[in-house]
């Protein structure tokens, strides 16, 4: 039997994430993030998940699209694909939408895209539930659920799935108003459903919202508390995004931002909303402490949404200096948190656990996947 696969590569996703833009939706948007140094993250995304099937991709007709929506990558790692018609270079939603329409018509088993939220309603508008869809992580947010937890994930799924080890479900695709978000205001909706090969622990989920309710918010402060009771002089606190770390800077009584990164410096603001270029020149030389809570129901505390704190970020700080802060609420939904720095090293760092500050003075260890 030949088994079909399709693949989209959206070229521009995630590339907001490191410099801190919160996302590429927009002409503008993606030049500033041109300017600002950002990198091609869904081309590398890519080639992780393709060189992860091994020898069983030369057991697969691949189709793809013309130039960096698919073809370069198959040609850098010498793996045979076709190519449906499309056009090289400056690419659009259009596009990713036509090439879903093009390949629903092949009669493919699965298509395979790279990309976050944006690409993933792309590819609902245009084809919906019509065939089974496996979404490889490479966006800043990604809040839907159709996505692999790691593109080396993704492609065991497409394996199981080709090999009917595994079934089909519906998953949420989710979008948040990018201008919303880089003015701080997390603004989320549910735009439907596609059909993914389903393993629990292998598909992210949707994210889900810290609920506000008193015993939450006293955890919280309970938290902040103890952060700012236990501060060091003259190290450099990394204050990643969420509601849990926005508690550090209420009792501080600075203006932080919720959605993104902040600088801390014995008990002042250093830089709000730092880019992954200015985290690294204010911890040059200096000591550093990194803080960051969960995404609620998803479990990653690096890899989704606070790519500013990258791979060589944490490598800089060490894992010793990495502080986990979540409440028992948010903990409740999470099985064990996750990491996907797209740096496979770095990610070995945590997975033999880190300690997760869940109260005043209180730790538990969690084990990382």
């Amino acid at each position: 039997m030949i088994r079909k696969v399709g693949l989209i590569i959206n070229p521009i996703a995630g590339m907001g994430g490191s410099v801190g833009l919160k996302g590429t939706d927009g002409d503008e948007i993606l030049e500033k993030a041109i300017k600002l140094g950002a990198k091609k993250v869904s081309l590398k995304r890519a080639e992780e998940f393709l060189s992860s099937l091994g020898a069983l991709a030369n057991t697969i007709e691949f189709w793809t699209c013309p130039g960096e929506m698919g073809e370069e990558v198959f040609n850098k790692l010498n793996i045979k694909c076709k190519i449906i018609p499309g056009k090289i270079g400056k690419t659009t939603a259009e596009d990713t939408k036509n090439a879903a329409k093009y390949m629903l018509k092949l009669g493919l088993s699965i298509i395979a895209f790279c990309g976050g939220d944006g690409t993933a309603r792309d590819i609902l508008d245009a084809i919906g539930t019509s065939i089974p869809i496996i979404g490889i992580p490479a966006g800043v947010k990604m809040h839907s659920g159709i996505f692999a937890v790691t593109p080396r994930v993704a492609a065991e799924l497409l394996i199981k799935y080709l090999w009917d080890e595994l079934p089909v479900k519906e998953v949420e695709v989710a979008d948040v108003d990018e201008e919303a978000y880089r003015a701080g205001r997390l603004s989320s909706k549910l735009y439907g459903y596609l059909l993914t090969p389903y393993e629990s622990d292998s598909i992210q989920g949707m994210k889900a919202p810290t609920p506000i309710k008193d015993d939450v918010m006293e955890n919280m402060k309970a938290i902040a508390k103890w952060i700012v009771d236990n501060m060091e002089e003259d190290v450099v606190y990394i204050l990643g995004p969420g509601t849990t770390v926005k508690s550090i800077m209420d009792i501080l009584g600075l203006e932080g931002t919720l959605l993104g990164v902040d600088l801390i410096l014995n008990k002042k603001m250093l830089k709000q909303d730092a880019n992954e270029g200015e985290i690294l020149h204010y911890i040059r030389g200096r000591r550093a402490k990194i803080i960051v809570s969960p995404i609620g129901r998803q479990g990653f505390i690096f890899g989704r949404g606070n790519q500013q704190i990258s791979s060589e970020v944490i490598k800089t700080v060490g894992k010793d200096d990495i502080l986990i802060i979540s409440t028992r609420e948010k903990l409740k939904d999470i099985k064990a948190l996750r990491v996907d720095t797209g740096d496979i090293e770095v990610d070995k760092m945590f997975y033999n656990g880190v300690k997760v500050l869940i109260d005043y003075g209180i730790f538990k260890i969690f084990k990382v996947s």
